[in-house]
């Protein structure tokens, strides 16, 4: 069982012939530190399974850009409204560093609802995980103060803390990048 094939039983509990149907339909891509995988208005008509590196997840209004979300080891890249919708993205996403993916195409994603009864139902859940997850996201901006959304990021992926700029960190967890420093050697000083 190659590492797909053990994210695929892993994630959505699938095994033997379902599990290696859905992992025959990927192949491997790779983006290069600086490459785009989607840019606005580009409509996005793949899903991704990060094998390795990290991409950025980013709006840019002119003025400023807004880190959304940065994606690591063992994360999905895609644009759902893309994907699902066929709707054009408002997102750029960007490869950091060097990275490596399990990617398919929308044609195949949608095929396999044709060929496994109960792709439809892991789709769900797949993006009902998405949602939960971004319903945490929200959550965490709007209620938590600066040090709890630094705790809850750290807490959840720390070693994004040494491989990230901390301007992207900062725009991520919607505070300054003066503030996440101040906060960062509040935490050295406690350690």
């Amino acid at each position: 069982m190659n590492e797909l094939e053990h994210y695929i039983s892993t994630y959505f509990g699938l095994t033997g012939s379902d599990m290696q149907e859905i992992a025959s339909h990927f192949s491997q891509t790779k983006l290069k530190k600086g490459d785009f995988f989607l840019k606005p208005g580009e409509v996005c008509r793949t899903l991704s399974f990060q094998r390795s590196g990290l991409a950025r997840f980013y709006i840019d209004d002119g003025d400023q850009e807004v880190t959304q979300w940065i994606s690591g080891k063992d994360g999905f890249v895609t644009d759902l409204s893309g994907l699902i919708f066929n709707l054009p993205s408002r997102s750029h996403i960007q490869a950091l560093t060097d990275s490596d993916f399990y990617t398919i195409q929308q044609q195949d994603y949608v095929r396999l609802g044709e060929r496994l009864p109960q792709w439809h139902h892991l789709e769900k859940l797949f993006i009902a995980r998405c949602f939960l997850f971004m319903e945490q996201r929200i959550f965490s901006l709007l209620s938590m103060k600066a040090e709890e959304r630094y705790h809850w990021l750290f807490n959840l992926n720390p070693e994004l803390f040494n491989q990230v700029p901390l301007q992207y960190l900062a725009s991520m967890m919607g505070m300054t990048p003066e503030t996440l420093s101040r906060i960062r050697k509040k935490q050295t000083s406690l350690s």
